[in-house]
């Protein structure tokens, strides 16, 4: 599935990366080091929708570091297209609990041990319930302490319940699930991402 994907999507990743290009230039991707399947790292790739450089690990509606481009990736998620190589790898899968950085793992590694038996995936059910994530972590006096006290651990309710429940049925229900919200989001201003990329 993801190599027909990535075959199809080939032209739209190409107008993408030029898009990226001519609006901020390099790198066109973004790498970040994830945990998944039995604690293994490993990089997984996006579309760039930031400018380059340090900044906070977390991101907000509004967040100025935030593209022209790569607001429209972020809106309609584009900038996930280039983790249809991680499943190729065999890093994801197309379904499954979003991974996450080391140091939150490291932080709930006990709720981990039972979430990383399955592969993370492009998609999963926080994906959408926290489809305004950037916008509730906007309202906060502490983006990061919101992040790590509530919404991972909401997060991880529904990984937990997702590796208890999953089926081939439930991935094509949560991947249908997933399409709408997208076209849904597509009419609103603001996204749903939890790290910055």
């Amino acid at each position: 599935m993801s190599l027909t994907a990535l075959l199809l999507a080939g032209p739209a990743l190409f107008v993408i990366a030029t898009a990226i290009l001519l609006d901020s230039g390099r790198p066109i991707l973004f790498r970040q080091e994830r945990v998944g399947s039995g604690f293994r790292r490993f990089h997984i790739l996006k579309f760039r929708s930031m400018r380059s450089g340090h900044g906070a690990s977390i991101t907000v509606a509004g967040d100025p570091r935030v593209t022209r481009v790569g607001r429209f990736l972020r809106r309609t998620k584009l900038d996930e297209l280039p983790q249809l190589y991680n499943v190729l790898r065999g890093d994801m899968s197309m379904v499954g609990p979003r991974p996450e950085l080391p140091e939150c793992v490291e932080r709930f590694h006990h709720r981990y041990r039972r979430v990383l038996t399955v592969r993370p995936g492009i998609t999963d059910l926080a994906s959408i319930h926290f489809r305004r994530e950037e916008e509730i972590l906007s309202r906060s006096v502490s983006p990061l302490r919101e992040y790590s006290e509530n919404i991972l651990p909401a997060k991880l309710d529904l990984a937990e319940q997702y590796v208890s429940r999953h089926s081939l049925l439930a991935d094509f229900s949560i991947l249908l699930r997933t399409a709408g919200a997208i076209i849904r989001g597509s009419r609103c201003p603001i996204s749903a991402h939890s790290s910055s990329d």
